[in-house]
């Protein structure tokens, strides 16, 4: 069963500085893993001089990357993503870029510079609560497909497509924990004459 989470709204940028090193956290919203590595990739352009640009993001309930950018192993990219994930983060993506400042920080030191730099830019971020959905389909004769259309678009339900074939089909996104309503909802409208299949899950923004 899918589970609800959380993501950030927009960019966001931070920085800290440890014992003369410059850590540099931009975190961005990323709802699939080609979003991500370009974000980062536009975060490596940015900052090609820096001394590291170490990453992490989390896409759904199975991706999961981390990467190290020659600190020593699991002391960057590895906080980083256990911050995401520890907070309860999902379609975001990670970078904490460093400018050396001569002073070593030793393996613990690393992992906390950069997961404290996630965790503070996270906390400077808009956070947008991501609930479990069903994707309802809502079938109703053409007679009464212009009225309905329009009470969906006004209504607090999503509204994700519209298939005009012998009957006309609305793909719907609904909450799980306000199916009841919909159902109802549905049937008022529509005077019960409208046919309802479920479909997949999706998330949506609470």
């Amino acid at each position: 069963m899918a589970a609800p989470y959380r993501t950030i709204k927009d960019i966001v940028e931070h920085e800290i500085e440890i014992r003369r090193s410059r850590f540099i956290c931009a975190l961005a919203p990323a709802a699939t893993e080609e979003a991500a590595r370009a974000f980062v990739a536009e975060r490596r352009r940015l900052h090609g001089d820096a001394t590291h640009n170490c990453s992490a993001y989390v896409i759904g309930e199975g991706v999961r990357r981390a990467d190290d950018d020659g600190e020593p192993g699991g002391t960057a990219g590895t906080p980083m993503l256990e911050m995401l994930t520890r907070r309860g983060f999902a379609d975001v993506a990670a970078v904490v870029t460093r400018y050396f400042g001569g002073v070593l920080l030793g393996a613990g030191g690393l992992a906390r510079a950069y997961g404290g730099a996630v965790g503070e830019t996270l906390d400077r971020a808009e956070v947008v609560e991501m609930v479990p959905a069903a994707v309802v389909t809502v079938s109703v004769g053409h007679a009464q497909a212009g009225r309905l259309e329009n009470d969906l678009r006004a209504s607090p339900y999503a509204l994700r497509g519209v298939d005009y074939g012998a009957r006309v089909a609305f793909e719907v996104a609904v909450a799980e924990d306000r199916l009841p309503a919909f159902e109802e909802w549905i049937a008022a409208a529509t005077a019960g004459r409208a046919e309802t299949a479920l479909g997949g899950t999706v998330h949506l923004a609470r």
